[in-house]
């Protein structure tokens, strides 16, 4: 299945992005287009690399099938996963999937349509993908996305018990509270930025909270993400803060979705599928 339309596509690779890597997830994606006869409008990098934090290898991708797969009775996965390896994790969801996930406040479709690593992308669908996610999008929702990822390591890692913890652990207690805190501080605001060096210049952070993260950052870069260390004080208080406040602010909220966001999405997965099968 070919995409017949005029489109824009987008690749956006640093340069320090390692070359083997590169070729097995083109070679991996090719592969995938083939043998599930699946149009792919958007394939980028997602988790801690994309996040600002070297790490290994996480391609994410959206696929369109055929329309006669659409329309059928027995309808197949809406999902592709290709087996791990020890350096790539590949796997993708349909857009059907994407789509009712994003109105759910499922950050994680937000993040890969604004990763800053981008294997593929066709300009015209990411565009208007992140314009139906922000018309669309429930702050309620988004806020207890991040609340429950966030609570939930940092109740089983953190909590003020000076305990030692992985690296990569301490991370995922902290940026959900540090997305909590952007949300607080824009209210108009439903998306937050992926890039976590990003997410931070926008939070107005005491400037010694922004060190104690940089060097943590820093340490994840250089060691082991199974290293072990202790939650900062500070960045202790910091995360217990603002998932108190997001209970506070959003917990009487109905999460509700709209009739108007159904019919937006419901349009928009049709003229994405339209647009795919001219």
């Amino acid at each position: 299945m070919n995409m017949t339309q005029a489109q824009e596509w987008l690749r956006s690779i640093p340069e320090s992005f390692c070359k083997t890597a590169l070729t097995d997830i083109d070679r991996t994606l090719a592969t995938i287009r083939a043998e599930h006869d699946v149009i792919i409008p958007l394939a980028i990098e997602s988790g801690s690399r994309a996040w600002g934090f070297p790490s290994h290898y996480d391609c994410r991708f959206i696929f369109i099938r055929p329309m006669a797969q659409y329309l059928s009775l027995w309808p197949v996965r809406d999902v592709i996963e290709i087996p791990l390896t020890q350096e790539l994790d590949v796997n993708g969801w349909d857009l059907a999937k994407a789509v009712r996930l994003l109105l759910k406040g499922n950050v994680v479709v937000m993040e890969w349509l604004s990763s800053p690593i981008i294997y593929g992308m066709d300009t015209a669908f990411q565009t208007q993908f992140m314009a139906l996610a922000h018309r669309v999008c429930s702050r309620p929702l988004v806020a207890r996305h991040y609340l429950h990822l966030g609570e939930k390591q940092y109740n089983r890692n953190c909590n003020g018990q000076g305990q030692d913890m992985r690296l990569k652990k301490l991370f995922y207690a902290l940026r959900p509270a540090i997305a909590l805190r952007w949300l607080r501080l824009h209210p108009a605001e439903n998306v937050v930025p992926m890039h976590f060096p990003s997410l931070l210049r926008e939070c107005e952070l005491e400037h010694g909270t922004v060190e104690i993260i940089d060097d943590l950052i820093r340490a994840k870069a250089q060691t082991r993400e199974t290293r072990l260390v202790r939650m900062p004080a500070m960045l202790d208080q910091l995360v217990a803060h603002e998932f108190a406040y997001a209970h506070e602010a959003f917990d009487h909220l109905s999460p509700k979705i709209s009739a108007h966001a159904m019919t937006e999405a419901d349009d928009f997965f049709h003229q994405q599928i339209r647009s795919c099968h001219r």
